[in-house]
């Protein structure tokens, strides 16, 4: 990978032959790659191939001859080799048979020498030698370096020659030197040197190693910096991080889990530190101090760190640096060469020297100014000096706070906090900046959630913790276990934290408000509204005007999520009143924008959601509001799909479903589209069992959200379909009773239709009078246009059961104009096409097939396939020609792949089973099977890695995969 240019030309010059090809580079670069990659397979161009150890005393031609044996496993006959061939009996014992008797002893060593490499010569050139390869010749013993000089220079041979060497291991004097000087000009030469991979060549390395071009550019980034594009370091820490299950395939893509530290595989750190041993002490104790000072520093404090005399460091500096390790990053400045060199020789101090080194670069580096923080934070740590640890540590976490850099500083605050001697005022200041960082930064820090909250659950422990700092403590407690989708245990530490904040009116105004929003099922909306109260008493005595914000903005999301026309008022004054003047509280005017757009959906109120989320999101980008970038995106999804923007939806929830920093609620509500959409388009078992999970986790983990009545509407109206009145019930049972418990009857809009259907079914027109009363009186006196038409929609419904068809098919006409003003066209559709049933029922055909064959048409042009199949039967039982839209096989793509199989080829791409592809597109695996076998005809292959492949070379499948899905599972190859 990212060797493509010299690959082809080391290529090019052995086809030519003879040649001479000299690759130098670093240990690790992929000199050996390379070569095996140019050569091939010994036997396809007769190549020898010869590998010189790192022997203190090399054997004679040792290389040579050990590979003269891996090429011949028995000793080779009928070479017709000339008597001088016996001098290699002492050298071959074994292949004694085959040669000639040893010739007489020479009174001169160099006429000995000769004669051996002369023989030596004649024996490859007998096996048929094409391309002689002599790796790591650096280490080679003087004969053999000999031998290739005189291959080399006197152009003897038609024998191809290929060395390869570390230049920073040369010996000073070596026969290297002259060897790559003096090349006949009848023979090809290529001298190369390896330089390390850039990020695009990682990336095409590192996603190789997994079978997928799914890997998540941070994951490279992180590798490429740590191991600066060196191809075995990579490779080896890929394997690694396997190994440690520190690298995971989540939405999609393979990720690094854990990038704040990374160990030197075995492999190199072997090969680092024998290189270290090799030099002297005064060079291994600059190598040390370096390795320790992590940064290009300049001799003195070199010196300093190392505590050696000046004269000691300059050599020592001049062998580090002539080993490679080390290089001069800037004049007078010098560090390790990569960072993993680095490492390796950190890890293998000694833990006292280690602090020891530590120590003194703590005490060399303070008197700089400005003080280098983050360097004596490192430094103090790693002496054991908790004191200046913590010191340092904190006003790094201050400076990362007062940059924006909110996860930096939880993660800084959170390793002080692990510190055991902290007295308990120390470690209540630090907890309180960190929780604060992580409630209200702008950075998701849902990764370090358990680590967050396990430290603040450590502090409230203690006894002798402040009354103030534990209210204040608490009450992040509660906010963070809210943010991991914990509410009915948040609501339980906000309200205990209420009572140690009697003093604190900016902390206890923030928490009532909070604990007046309707999210947890426990509580009725009495308790909820009662703490809204006590929230909007307290305002005049908060001065900060975020404070402030905060509460009002809590006040007016919790008084429009319980269907209060209150709430609309206050929403209007916190517009008309707030003018942002500082990050803080630009950030809750989006949220507030957020709020409001979302309950403007479940009112009805599209345009006005559509305008709140669009200032949310213009909000979000100009202040760089990471955490809800994400989060914004998916009311826009569930307001397109309410106004019937289905074109592209499906796709575009796949692809929010993968965004990592979707929060809980988003991506539940992302699930209960996609699979409604599913069962509109397809009626799939699959799609019902999806919308049974989310109904079914509704009702056991107490979520408390007025869309959970989205899936159980659309599942109750399949059981309707069914005649299942039963489970009809069931399943909106949960929806109407929270709604009832909240006084929220907008909770109820989706579910009142189903609910109404099925005890009508049951024969209970009592109860659904009773409900259908209590949805009026609940929802009445509102600006709420779906709750109108809902409310419509109800009357319909029971008159068709009470055989009022005349008066049913005329309220299901007003539902239908009611949902069309909205516009709500599915349910417009859905009351249309009940309309024209009633009308059929009453004995007038023309209007009836006229209105049920314009539902029907454009019930499939919404994309809602299952309905419009059902409307199109029942025209069809009544003698109308309802044309049958072809929907088998990929018609119309001939050889091109559909967008179905783009979709299953990109999810097989990431190691997903059939099986798992069929989960995330709600289609059964034999249906995933037949298209993937399709996309293989079409692309003419035949296995599923192969598929891959060809989608992304014939740019059919992007490499940053689009159109992904949901994640898989596959293993990287070792």
């Amino acid at each position: 990978m990212g060797r493509g240019a010299e690959l082809a030309a080391v290529r090019a010059v052995l086809e030519r032959g003879p040649a001479f090809v000299v690759i130098e580079g670093e240990p690790g670069i992929g000199k050996s790659r390379l070569v095996r990659e140019a050569v091939g397979p010994p036997d396809e161009r007769g190549a020898l191939i010869a590998t010189c150890p790192p022997l203190p005393e090399p054997f004679t031609l040792g290389a040579v001859v050990d590979a003269l044996r891996r090429m011949c496993p028995t000793p080779p006959s009928g070479l017709q080799l000339s008597p001088l061939a016996g001098v290699l009996r002492p050298l071959l014992p074994d292949w004694a048979d085959q040669l000639p008797p040893p010739p007489q002893g020479l009174p001169d060593p160099r006429a000995t020498r000769h004669r051996l490499l002369s023989a030596l010569t004649e024996m490859v050139g007998r096996l048929d030698v094409r391309v002689l390869v002599i790796e790591d010749v650096h280490w080679a013993d003087p004969a053999t370096l000999e031998w290739l000089l005189t291959l080399t220079t006197t152009g003897s041979t038609d024998m191809s020659v290929v060395v390869t060497f570390r230049p920073d291991e040369v010996a000073a004097g070596s026969l290297l030197s002259r060897l790559t000087s003096r090349v006949p000009a009848d023979v090809s030469f290529v001298r190369m040197t390896l330089e390390p991979l850039d990020l695009a060549a990682t990336h095409a390395l590192v996603a190789s190693m997994f079978d997928t071009p799914a890997v998540s550019t941070e994951f490279v980034s992180f590798l490429h910096e740590h191991t600066d594009g060196v191809p075995l370091a990579l490779e080896e820490c890929v394997l690694l991080l396997r190994d440690r299950e520190d690298v995971v395939h989540r939405d999609g893509t393979w990720i690094g889990r854990v990038l704040a530290e990374l160990k030197v595989p075995s492999t190199l750190r072997d090969s680092v530190l024998e290189r270290v041993a090799r030099l002297d002490g005064g060079a291994r104790g600059v190598l040390e101090a370096a390795a320790v000072l992590d940064a290009p520093s300049d001799e003195s404090l070199i010196a300093e760190v190392a505590g050696l005399p000046p004269d000691d460091v300059l050599k020592g500096l001049a062998a580090a640096l002539g080993s490679g390790l080390l290089r001069e990053w800037t004049p007078g400045a010098y560090a390790y060469r990569h960072a993993l060199d680095r490492l390796a020789v950190h890890e293998s101090l000694p833990a006292p020297n280690r602090r020891r080194l530590h120590a003194r670069a703590a005490v060399s580096l303070r008197p700089l100014r400005p003080e280098p923080i983050a360097r004596l934070f490192r430094h103090c740590r790693e002496a054991g000096d908790v004191e200046g640890w913590c010191r340092y540590g904190e006003v790094s976490a201050d400076v990362a706070l007062e940059s924006g850099d909110d996860r930096a500083a939880v993660v800084t605050l959170l390793s002080l906090l692990g510190a055991e001697s902290l007295p308990t005022e120390d470690r209540s200041r630090l907890v309180r900046k960190m929780g604060g960082a992580a409630v209200f930064g702008a950075r998701d820090v849902s990764d370090l959630a358990r680590g967050v909250l396990d430290a603040v659950r450590h502090v409230l422990s203690y006894d002798d913790l402040a009354r103030a700092h534990r209210g204040e403590i608490q009450l992040l407690l509660g906010r963070l276990l809210r943010d991991v989708g914990q509410e009915s245990a948040a609501f339980d530490e906000i309200e205990a934290a209420v009572a140690h904040l009697r003093d604190r009116p900016e902390l206890a105004g923030p928490a009532m408000s909070t604990l007046g929003m309707p999210l947890v099922p426990h509580w009725p909306g009495a308790r909820h509204r009662a703490w809204l109260a006590r929230a909007a008493a307290l305002l005049p005595e908060i001065a900060s005007p975020s404070d402030r914000l905060r509460v009002t903005t809590n006040c007016a999301s919790a008084l429009l999520l319980l269907g209060e026309e209150e709430g609309w008022r206050a929403a209007d004054e916190i517009q008309r009143t707030t003018a942002p003047a500082s990050v803080p509280e630009h950030r809750l005017l989006a949220r507030f924008h957020f709020n409001v757009g979302q309950m403007s959906i479940a009112w009805g109120r599209y345009d006005e959601a559509r305008s709140r989320l669009t200032a949310a999101a213009a909000l979000v980008a100009e202040i760089g509001y990471g955490r809800l970038t994400a989060t914004v995106r998916v009311p826009f999804l569930y307001l397109d799909f309410c106004t019937g923007n289905w074109a592209g939806l499906e796709e575009t929830a796949a692809e929010l479903a993968t965004d990592r920093n979707a929060n809980p609620y988003g991506t539940r509500l992302i699930r209960q589209i996609r699979a409604v959409l599913a069962l509109a388009a397809s009626d799939g078992v699959e799609a019902r069992r999806r919308l049974r999970e989310m109904a079914d986790e509704f009702a056991e983990t107490g979520l408390c959200e007025p869309e959970a009545g989205l899936s159980a509407a659309a599942l109750a109206r399949s059981y309707v379909a069914d005649g299942d009145w039963e489970a009809a019930l069931d399943v909106t049972g949960r929806v109407v009773e929270l709604a009832g418990h909240k006084d929220a009857w907008l909770w109820a809009t989706d579910a009142l239709g189903p609910r109404l259907d099925a005890l009508s079914g049951v024969g209970r027109p009592d109860r659904a009078e009773q409900l259908l009363g209590r949805y009026a009186d609940g929802t009445g006196g509102r600006d709420a246009p779906s709750a109108v038409a809902a409310l419509s929609l109800g009357r319909a419904i029971l008159a068709e059961a009470r055989g009022e068809l005349d008066r049913a098919a005329g309220a299901f006409a007003t539902a239908a104009s009611m949902w069309a003003r909205l516009p709500r066209p599915y349910d417009e559709l859905l009351a249309l096409e009940r309309q024209g049933r009633c009308l059929l029922r009453l004995g007038r055909p023309d209007p009836a097939l006229a209105l049920l064959g314009t539902a029907q048409e454009r019930l499939w042009t919404l994309g809602a396939r299952t309905d419009a199949d059902r409307v199109a039967q029942l025209l069809r039982e009544h003698g109308v020609e309802v044309s049958r839209p072809w929907r088998r096989g990929p018609r119309g793509y001939g050889t091109r792949l559909s967008p179905r199989e783009r979709q299953v080829v990109a999810l097989v791409a990431q190691g997903m089973t059939n099986r798992a592809v069929a989960e995330a597109l709600f289609v059964s695996p034999k249906t995933v099977a037949t298209q993937l076998s399709s996309a293989m005809r079409k692309l003419r292959v035949s296995s599923r890695t192969a598929v891959v492949r060809a989608a992304v070379e014939t740019g059919v499948l992007a490499l940053d995969t689009d159109e992904l899905g949901a994640s898989g599972e596959a293993a990287p190859r070792g």
